[in-house]
């Protein structure tokens, strides 16, 4: 069942929701016909096609949902695929020619310019890609709470306002496309390193956000960010293998061996990225692949070209000032500057309140305060930045670096 969930729940949802014409109604048959699932798969055994029962189940359940309903005449106008249509008609093969890929059409119907942008990405990831309200919260630097009022008040808007959720044509996609990329982008992240949970990596989230990627690479050739997009997330994704070591434990960057980076994957992100960064001033999905990129042709971390990375990330700025991308950057001037010139940075940042409780801060901190002999500091630093951490893997990194730097010296004999 959990299985049926992960790969099965955009298509169920993305059928229920042509029906229902309303997202909270589609999530709710969604769900029970999961329910009903595990009830009827229990007794009678896991159907053939379990993705087509569960669609089945939860478009029943939608349409008894509707008709049982006093306030049907209120929510007919908001059908996207009224009862008694012919689902395949001339419109709905038109979209569907223009964003083959069902959860791709979900994502663009989501990513409705009547939203705000950060909404847009905040409700696709929650509803059509199931990341945890917590992970999405992460991504955006804000409580739980304040993102859960969000995507509740993002609800509500498309109601009101009557958005309807229809799958928009070809010439309607790239004002949605940033937010589409933002989604995708964020998928992957949220897998890269899991928020929470014993495995540092959740490569089912990482495999789906490359397949839409390329889905999208295909769909779209002449935009330039979807390029870069993808090839960041090949080169990135290259080092999957290599980001832990037999027990599970998370290796830094210039601890993994490069031998184990996948250089099929490397090359094709390579290669996706140059012509991206040839087809005009680069966006900043396309300048973090040419980073990622310099990362993938660097033989070890002391042969990294560190003043190229810190070059490209100024460009990043310029193009995308977040304080994430001012903290990489941080990141970068420390290793080809030294921790010194690095550590100034990090004070400006934590004055910033979205860092306040974000890990990386303050695991950054403590690396480089280690680095620059400060035992106690870094401690403190390597403890809060513990605290913050809810998964396993990060959290026994940052331990073994505190009994690292708590360790008492050997005594002289």
């Amino acid at each position: 069942m959990a299985e049926a969930h992960r790969s099965e729940w955009t298509f169920v949802l993305s059928a229920t929701v042509r029906v229902a014409g309303d997202l909270d109604l589609a999530q709710e048959c969604a769900q029970e016909a999961y329910v009903r699932a595990l009830q009827a798969w229990t007794r009678d055994g896991i159907p053939a096609r379990p993705g087509a029962w569960l669609t089945i189940a939860a478009r029943n359940q939608a349409l008894d949902r509707l008709r049982r309903e006093v306030s049907l005449r209120r929510k007919l106008p908001l059908l996207v695929e009224p009862v008694g249509t012919d689902p395949h008609d001339a419109g709905e093969e038109e979209s569907d020619a223009a964003v083959p890929d069902d959860r791709l059409r979900l994502i663009f119907t989501c990513c409705h310019p009547a939203l705000a942008p950060e909404v847009r990405v905040a409700l696709t990831l929650r509803l059509v890609c199931g990341v945890p309200t917590s992970d999405v919260a992460r991504a955006f630097l804000v409580s739980e709470s304040t993102m859960a009022a969000r995507i509740t008040r993002a609800k509500k808007k498309i109601t009101a306002a009557r958005i309807p959720y229809r799958v928009p044509g070809r010439a309607e996609l790239p004002e949605r496309l940033d937010s589409v990329l933002t989604a995708v982008h964020l998928l992957f992240s949220t897998g890269h390193t899991a928020g929470e949970g014993d495995a540092l990596v959740r490569e089912d989230l990482c495999d789906r956000a490359v397949h839409l990627a390329r889905t999208l690479a295909a769909l779209l050739p002449e935009q330039v960010e979807v390029r870069g997009l993808l090839g960041l997330l090949l080169l990135t994704d290259a080092r999957r293998a290599a980001r832990t070591d037999e027990r599970g434990r998370l290796l830094l960057l210039a601890d993994q061996d490069r031998t184990r980076w996948n250089q099929r994957a490397i090359l094709e992100g390579l290669t996706v990225t140059a012509g991206a960064l040839a087809s005009g001033p680069p966006g900043r999905f396309t300048l973090q692949a040419a980073i990622a990129g310099v990362h993938a042709v660097a033989p070890s971390p002391e042969l990294t070209d560190w003043p190229r990375i810190v070059h490209l990330y100024d460009l990043l700025l310029a193009v995308w000032n977040t304080p994430v991308v001012a903290l990489n950057r941080a990141v970068a001037v420390a290793f080809a500057d030294g921790p010194a010139a690095a550590l100034p940075l990090l004070d400006e940042l934590a004055a910033d309140r979205r860092l306040a409780d974000y890990p990386y801060l303050h695991s950054t901190r403590a690396h480089l305060l280690q680095r620059l002999g400060d035992a106690t500091a870094a401690a403190r630093s390597y403890r809060r930045a513990r605290e913050l951490t809810a998964n396993a893997a990060e959290q026994a990194f940052l331990e073994d670096r505190l009994a690292e730097i708590c360790r008492p010296d050997p005594p002289i004999e």
